[in-house]
């Protein structure tokens, strides 16, 4: 699929979804999770649109992804529930 065809295929997405996330260019304020430890396993959460986006510390270069609000608060109820083995 060439770029032309798949930026067709998004506008025509955002268009017709009423449930999609308008997210701002970058995410703000990220701050290192208290979970982090100093030598590995180190994430950083960012606010972005009304959601979440989450890096890698070591690898910032690799990018991010984002969780609409409800995803993220999802996602957080797992995690204090402990349904992910360590």
């Amino acid at each position: 699929m060439g770029p032309a065809v798949s930026s067709k295929l998004i506008a025509d997405v955002i268009k017709e979804g009423d449930d999609i996330m308008t997210l701002p260019r970058e995410p703000k304020n990220w701050r290192k999770s208290s979970r982090s430890t100093q030598t590995d396993n180190c994430v950083e959460v960012g606010r972005i649109g009304d959601g979440a986006a989450v890096r890698d510390t070591k690898d910032r270069a690799a990018g991010y992804f984002t969780a609409s609000a409800g995803q993220w608060s999802a996602f957080i109820a797992a995690v204090k529930g402990d349904r992910f083995e360590v």
